[in-house]
């Protein structure tokens, strides 16, 4: 008898068949299970391992033994005129068709029922590391707000421009910039196109710019233009494509209807754009395109005016003032359209700051004990609800993540932070940054935020969290790029600050303190930077006046207190001000900010915040954190 017809007899073949389809099947629940508890992905490695190290000795064990009615014998010793191997295989054969069965559910299930749960965060996560090993995009850093329609982004790009309302009537202007964002969001849930973001489109409203100069800015093809008139209940629309290269009108169409059918002629619009930018629609697109947006008048009104309230609070002194202005038009959002995503974790940012205030031992706004007590609930709310009504998976891990870090609960955190990173498209973020900045992954996070920013070049922050990033990484070269052409695009004080510190990293100290007499007004920002840049110099004597100084500044609190200290290397009030923060129900996300901000390693000494040191136990993260600022002072 040959080999070959030997292994056949003793089963051997199908043997090693049922054991590799037993396994598949057994990873794949695993991986699930693992994937649910937030598991770091090591656990499932080892699972892998385990499986491929069991199958030699699964096919050695059925080479040399076998099955009999007496149990498991060695094969040299059974009467081959006895052997009952072929009831055996057959046994298998049924084995085999149950775990093929098996397989081919949990395979449909996984197209049809959750989608892309694992393969694509898998791939995501390959493509990611591929783009790190590649050289930063040098005509994205010289060339900063153009993007490179290429081979490795075949989609065609739009922008979609702010309508202009040619009527006056008290909501028009908010009537017109809700559908523009309605007719925004639809084109940009179809895979076929890259439609830049609200806020690089916005940023063009009331400004007279050639279309061709506002593509070459947001790096696009092709924008669409129009215009809304209301007239009591008639409503006229105006809407055309242009190809900016040329100027040539694609597709262009007028609309006189009434503001009952504003969400069909919405619809229409968004549809007939897709149409003329090649785009085939089948009915599973056209329902996608619809779930995009609010398609109520009311709701998206009310959306745009708390959009207003949101943009304009941060920056702001009063800025918890400014958020319950703008939550009081989210909730009627809410009231209206309970399925409407993004209104809910923009809702929860009052609350955040309401606790970040309270936890580094500030209440500008006044807040009762009662309001500051209810905060965390309400943050919590309104992240349930977001997850109930998300409807990709990558938006569900963002959410996930920013709940997880918000309440202070932290496990698995690590391979949250991998699934964030290994997200692609425009995909917006919360707080996930804040722990991926510190905790080894500075560099992956500084290529996802250039991808993001790409999507949305006009907006200052996403300049700001890429140049803080890099700093991070320690690539200040880029960081002082990113952040000098990023000021130059969007100005804000956060894109100044990370200048400022970028500089001084490189101990150009003395561009350092011209940039900040440029750029910084306000006697607490220009004290503070002053101490930083002293601070780190070394000189001590200059440090320690300008702490005193500061500590007459109305500004003054447990956070900036505990980050001067660890500057000028007072370690005992540093530990002093950390373990009062870290008896805060919001100590982990506070804490994680004056990391964050301090850019000086560890702050403190670890075992002066307990709480915190527990939630960090749990996330599967690294202490100390990076610390891209050196301060000669501080000697831990």
């Amino acid at each position: 008898m040959t080999f070959f017809a030997e292994l056949k007899r003793r089963n051997v073949f199908r043997v090693g068949l049922a054991y590799l389809l037993g396994a598949w099947v057994l990873l794949q629940i695993v991986d699930f299970v693992l994937e649910v508890i937030a598991a770091p992905d090591w656990i499932l490695q080892v699972f892998v391992l385990a499986a491929a190290v069991g199958l030699p000795v699964v096919l050695i064990f059925s080479w040399v033994f076998e099955m009999t009615p007496e149990g498991v014998k060695r094969e040299s010793e059974i009467d081959r005129s006895q052997s009952i191997t072929p009831t055996t295989g057959r046994k298998l054969d049924r084995v085999i068709i149950v775990f093929l069965a098996v397989a081919v559910v949990i395979l449909l299930a996984d197209k049809f029922v959750v989608s892309d749960a694992r393969g694509p965060v898998t791939a995501a996560m390959e493509k990611a590391s591929e783009k790190r090993a590649q050289t930063m995009d040098t005509a994205t850093i010289t060339e900063p707000a153009r993007r490179e329609v290429t081979a490795s982004s075949s989609r065609k790009s739009i922008a979609v421009l702010p309508f202009l309302a040619l009527s006056s009537g008290e909501d028009d202007g908010y009537f017109a910039d809700g559908l523009t964002e309605e007719i925004l969001n639809s084109p940009a849930r179809l895979p076929e196109l890259l439609v830049t973001s609200r806020t690089s489109a916005f940023h063009f409203k009331g400004k007279d710019v050639p279309i061709q100069e506002i593509a070459e800015t947001l790096g696009v093809e092709h924008v669409v233009e129009g215009s809304v008139r209301r007239s009591g209940d008639r409503l006229r629309v105006t809407a055309q494509l242009i190809r900016a290269r040329d100027g040539f009108h694609l597709w262009s169409e007028n609309y006189d209807s009434t503001s009952q059918d504003t969400i069909s002629v919405q619809e229409d619009i968004a549809e007939k754009i897709a149409v003329a930018m090649d785009v085939v629609l089948n009915d599973e697109k056209r329902e996608n395109m619809r779930k995009a947006g609010l398609r109520d008048v009311e709701a998206f009104i009310a959306y745009q005016k708390g959009q207003e309230a949101y943009d304009q609070a941060h920056g702001q002194a009063n800025i918890i003032e400014l958020l319950q202005e703008a939550n009081r038009y989210y909730e009627t959002v809410i009231e209206r359209v309970p399925s409407y995503t993004p209104a809910y974790p923009n809702h929860s940012d009052m609350y955040v700051h309401i606790l970040l205030d309270d936890a580094s031992g500030q209440n500008s706004a006044d807040l009762t004990e009662q309001e500051i007590d209810e905060a965390l609930g309400h943050i919590v709310n309104d992240y349930q609800r977001a997850l109930e009504t998300a409807d990709s998976l990558e938006v569900r891990n963002n959410i996930e993540l920013d709940l997880a870090f918000l309440t202070s609960n932290w496990r698995g955190m690590s391979s949250r932070v991998e699934r964030f990173l290994a997200s692609t498209g425009c995909i917006d973020f919360g707080w996930g940054d804040f722990v991926a900045l510190n905790f080894g992954y500075a560099e992956k996070l500084a290529v996802r935020l250039n991808e993001l920013r790409q999507c949305d070049p006009m907006y200052s922050q996403r300049w700001m969290v890429e140049a803080r990033a890099l700093l991070v990484a320690g690539d200040h070269t880029s960081a002082i790029e990113v952040a000098e052409a990023g000021s130059k695009i969007v100005p804000s004080p956060w894109l100044s600050i990370v200048l400022i510190r970028a500089y001084a990293a490189t101990r150009q100290y003395e561009t350092a303190i011209n940039e900040l007499v440029r750029r910084v007004s306000d006697e607490f920002g220009i004290v503070t930077h002053q101490l930083m840049i002293a601070a780190m110099k070394g000189d001590k004597p200059e440090a320690m006046r300008l702490l005193e100084q500061y500590r007459g500044l109305p500004q003054s609190g447990r956070f900036f207190d505990l980050i001067l200290a660890a500057w000028v290397g007072d370690r005992d009030t540093v530990n002093e001000k950390a373990a009062e923060m870290d008896r805060h129900p919001f100590r982990a996300p506070g804490l994680l900010t004056v990391i964050t901000w301090c850019m000086c390693g560890a702050p403190w000494d670890i075992e002066f915040t307990p709480n915190f040191q527990a939630a960090l136990q749990d996330s599967g993260l690294s202490w100390p954190p990076v610390d891209s600022l050196k301060f000669p002072m501080k000697d831990w």
